[in-house]
């Protein structure tokens, strides 16, 4: 492949158009340009187009084709699997593109595609609106809706790509187009699920919902000791949540980094305060818990109070399953599971799909895992490199064990760099073929391919 002074007078070129930046290996900024939310990725594009818009995408987009250069696309940057970045090809850096405009009378808001869940809260609950967003504000918007868009309003107002209306795309031919019902209708589909296989999204227009400012919401935490009453009384809580409350359980550490383990449940409830208090009045009644901050809270803290737990930078090694039901031989193999756990900063984490979420069709977009359960996630994180074997070891250890209670589906966006070929089918199930003959129309050349990949129908 051609060397980066090879392309030197391409580049020179494009640089003399480009409103962004370009970025080389040993220029300013580079560094911190390449790096992704997980420090167990380590790559070097060869150029890093930073993009100032929608045209400055196009452009780069032609020019990776034309020399030969692998694309990865960073929005966020905080999918696990490192898909953003690339070692030696060109990196489609989206994240100095954070416009938004909110219209509060249509109650849409259209963001550009390097926007956070941070950015657009924000913004969106000045209006008193807002829609289904990442349970880490500093997640992208991006990468999240396309891939599904858990968050904590999906019990009232369904996923982050549910709320889509449309999405502006650059395609592989370097054509900006309009996704949407009326638009590219089978596009529209195939994105609302399908990941990034079919273009470069540099917007979103997005469908807002009256929420907060405040809500209720916080963590009830108990110690590990009590875990198994917890978590059935967890069980037995979620088989009846209004579409208001949602509540995730984990075992996780004490955030002080003294390897504490506890079990926690973390909970939003966005309707009115008094609805607020009388839903989770019997979670704040349970057992004797060693942390309880529910309590009248905005939505934007709420959207923000796992952020500590996931620092920039840390090693993260992911293994994620969906559960059908939450049984007493499942609960008893996360306990014993987390008990081993080597690295202070692991969790075992279970995120509950009911109410809107679940009463979308399975093929009525591409993201396919419509049934109410929940959504298991053994994460291993760590700071320190030389713990890297152990860390992830202990992952894969724990979720083989768990692998038995799991049923067939898996979510895309917790899908590791490492999953063998079944992977594809748990993550959309009867809408494979359908993502493939849609792959086929708009990427015959599977140019977008650093991602959960879906091949071109043949």
């Amino acid at each position: 492949m051609t060397t980066i002074q090879g392309l030197q007078p391409d580049v020179d070129r494009l640089a003399g158009v480009f409103a962004g930046s370009l970025l080389r290996p040993g220029d300013p900024g580079y560094d911190g340009a390449r790096r992704v939310h997980n420090g167990l990725i380590d790559k070097h594009p060869r150029l890093i187009a930073r993009c100032a818009g929608v045209a400055d995408v196009a452009d780069a987009v032609r020019f990776a084709r034309t020399h030969g250069l692998e694309i990865a696309i960073k929005g966020g940057g905080h999918n696990v699997a490192g898909r953003a970045t690339v070692e030696g090809g060109l990196m489609i850096d989206l994240s100095p593109m954070k416009g938004l405009h909110v219209d509060p009378r249509a109650r849409i808001a259209r963001a550009q595609g390097g926007l956070t869940w941070a950015g657009f809260n924000r913004e969106t609950q000045v209006h008193g609106l807002a829609t289904t967003g990442g349970v880490v504000s500093s997640t992208g918007i991006a990468g999240l809706t396309l891939g599904g868009g858990i968050g904590w309003l999906m019990g009232r107002h369904g996923l982050a790509l549910d709320n889509l209306v449309s999405a502006e795309v650059v395609l592989a031919d370097g054509r900006v187009v309009t996704a949407s019902d009326a638009e590219h209708p089978d596009l529209f589909w195939a994105l609302r699920g399908g990941g990034g296989n079919f273009g470069v999204v540099t917007s979103f227009t997005f469908r807002l919902h009256p929420v907060g400012p405040m809500v209720t919401g916080g963590l009830i935490a108990h110690p590990f000791t009590a875990a198994w009453d917890v978590l059935r009384h967890f069980r037995d809580m979620t088989a009846s949540l209004p579409d208001d409350l949602m509540v995730f359980a984990g075992l996780v550490h004490a955030p002080d980094g003294s390897g504490e383990k506890l079990c926690a449940l973390v909970v939003c409830h966005c309707g009115t305060p008094a609805e607020g208090a009388a839903a989770v009045a019997p979670l704040k009644a349970f057992g004797a818990p060693a942390v309880d901050t529910v309590a009248p809270i905005p939505y934007c803290a709420v959207n923000a109070m796992l952020d500590g737990a996931y620092p920039a930078g840390a090693l993260n090694y992911w293994k994620s399953s969906f559960l059908a039901t939450l049984g007493d031989e499942a609960i008893r193999a996360m306990i014993d599971g987390f008990a081993r756990c080597p690295t202070p900063m692991g969790q075992i984490l279970m995120e509950h799909f009911h109410g809107a979420v679940t009463r979308v069709a399975p093929t009525a977009t591409a993201f396919p895992h419509r049934a109410p359960g929940y959504n298991m996630l053994v994460l291993s994180e760590w700071m320190d490199p030389a713990a890297s074997p152990a860390c992830i070891a202990w992952a894969r250890e724990t979720y083989d064990t768990l692998a038995t209670f799991a049923g067939p589906s898996r979510y895309m966006n917790y899908l590791g760099d490492d999953e063998d070929g079944t992977a594809m089918d748990a993550a959309f199930g009867p809408n494979l073929r359908r993502l493939q003959q849609v792959k086929a129309a708009y990427d015959p050349e599977n140019v977008f391919h650093l991602n959960q990949n879906i091949r071109p129908a043949a």
